[in-house]
């Protein structure tokens, strides 16, 4: 995305909000100057000193960063639960690792995530139907992929193209159900399983990976349930005693 920094400006087409609120062209220097200034405003919010400026100041710049790259024609849908992660986690505060007082902030800024994950995937659907129609899951979207891109684990796949089509189908049923990801118990994770290994899959055999969007859904997974101190502490004990 810093090489938008070398397009010329006569290739810029801004989004619908970056021509509602009038955003400068992304010159050499601006989009250099957001590049700097983001990284300084991450690198602040990591040493956990004023986590809500410095937070905030790192969702504005990304936006900012995703105006820029998102305005040459093509528009990534993985970044949206990544941008809600951004703006809802300053809101929590200070937090330090391993920390274990319940915070109804802390659940209502994971509630925001994982309702963004669902919305991409929901979103997506819709997308897909409404601009590639009854094609999307009858014709070839996914051959003209793997015909594109494909890896040596996708080679089989050109001679079986019936399973590309009964992957998207599978692909459409599960972006259209992906609101019983927010169910709890069993459902919720035989969906979260299913997702990680369509994201792995679609990896595997035509190199995208949607990095930010795997980011968020870790929100589903139980991560409070980690007590890196009482991990340490068993390590400890575990270990032989020192001989004589």
């Amino acid at each position: 995305m810093a090489r938008h920094a070398l397009v010329p400006t006569e290739l810029y087409q801004p989004l619908f909000i970056g021509r509602l609120l009038s955003l400068p062209e992304p010159t050499e220097a601006l989009v250099k100057g957001v590049e700097i200034a983001l990284l300084a405003a991450a690198a602040l919010a990591l040493t956990n000193r004023l986590p809500r400026v410095a937070g905030t100041a790192v969702f504005f710049l990304y936006l900012e960063w995703m105006f820029i790259a998102m305005s040459y024609g093509k528009v990534d849908h993985d970044r949206v639960a990544f941008l809600v992660a951004l703006a809802v986690l300053p809101t929590v505060g200070a937090a330090r690792w391993g920390e274990r007082d319940p915070s109804e902030a802390a659940g209502w800024a994971i509630r925001c995530i994982q309702v963004a994950v669902v919305a991409t995937y929901f979103l997506a659907a819709f997308a897909k139907l409404r601009f590639g129609g009854p094609e999307w899951v009858n014709g070839a979207t996914l051959m003209r992929a793997v015909l594109r891109r494909g890896t040596v684990l996708a080679e089989p796949l050109k001679s079986n193209p019936w399973i590309l089509r009964l992957t998207q189908y599978f692909i459409m049923a599960f972006e259209l159900a992906s609101p019983l990801l927010l169910s709890r118990g069993r459902i919720g994770r035989i969906f979260l399983v299913a997702a990680v290994g369509f994201h792995v899959m679609t990896y595997a055999t035509i190199t995208i990976i949607f990095l930010p969007h795997m980011m968020c859904l870790l929100a589903f997974a139980p991560l409070e349930r980690l007590d890196p101190r009482a991990w340490l502490a068993a390590r400890r004990e575990a270990a032989p005693a020192p001989a004589d």
